[in-house]
């Protein structure tokens, strides 16, 4: 499927690389970047042999440094609420992808691109990579979900500094305060995400899809909520092919040959 704005790299390894490739505009995320990217996700969604989507930017100075201000410029409220509730269904698509999600953030990460790493379940950085909110040094707010999701990421206290001043922090910062797990040399990034990428594609999918379910919803439950979501979900997993299989090759000593059945 061609795409004008994104780069898809869907491979046999179950491995699915989306690069956002506007490099001269800063990989900024405009109007048809996102339909493009959602229409990506929707085909990811579809996908039963995907096991790692990644998520990075083209060329070497940024991830995505925002949303494309010279189109934001002359909206008025009506097309700045649209614009923004269109952020946000592509952004929970990306989040509810039954598969995990690595942001790849390879140079700026600002504004959308920053809330577009923040719908992603891991992030890994090169240590080029910087962080920021800095919507409010044009007068308005993130809109795209950062307002949300920061906050559960790094705390509330930490999030409205971030807001409040429109600061840009490095990669080392954003490690330090939870919002990235490790930082890699800048040509070290990408061989680095596939690692971590392989390790979890060899994983029983199935598994790994309930971890991600469990995990985020109970997030929002209360304690006992949260701990029925885990007794059922792996009471189901009994039931699957691959727990046989993986349980099999444990006692057998040998590599597990998982299915996603």
């Amino acid at each position: 499927m061609a795409y004008e704005n994104l780069r898809v790299d869907r491979r046999e390894d179950g491995i699915t690389w989306i690069e956002i490739d506007r490099p001269k505009a800063l990989n900024a995320l405009n109007t048809p970047t996102l339909l493009e990217l959602e229409r990506a996700l929707d085909e990811a969604a579809k996908d039963s042999s995907l096991r790692v989507l990644v998520i990075t930017g083209g060329g070497e100075k940024a991830f995505v440094a925002g949303a494309d201000i010279s189109e934001m410029a002359e909206m008025g409220p009506t097309q700045a609420r649209n614009f923004s509730a269109l952020g946000h269904r592509v952004f929970e698509k990306l989040e509810k992808l039954p598969v995990p999600t690595i942001a790849a953030v390879n140079g700026f990460a600002l504004g959308g691109g920053m809330e577009l790493a923040l719908a992603c379940d891991l992030v890994y950085a090169s240590e080029k990579a910087r962080f920021g909110q800095p919507e409010v040094n044009l007068a308005v707010i993130p809109g795209f979900g950062g307002t949300q999701r920061l906050p559960r990421k790094i705390g509330p206290m930490r999030a409205l500094e971030l807001c409040f001043t429109g600061d840009m922090i490095p990669a080392e910062k954003a490690k330090e305060i939870g919002l990235v797990l490790e930082v890699f040399p800048a040509d070290s990034l990408r061989e680095g995400v596939e690692a971590i990428a392989k390790k979890i594609a060899s994983k029983g999918p199935l598994a790994i899809a309930a971890l991600k379910r469990v995990i985020i919803e109970a997030s929002a439950c209360d304690p006992r909520t949260a701990n029925a979501l885990e007794q059922e979900a792996f009471g189901v997993l009994f039931g699957s092919e691959d727990q046989k299989e993986g349980m099999r090759a444990f006692l057998e000593k040998r590599p597990a040959a998982f299915s996603g059945r």
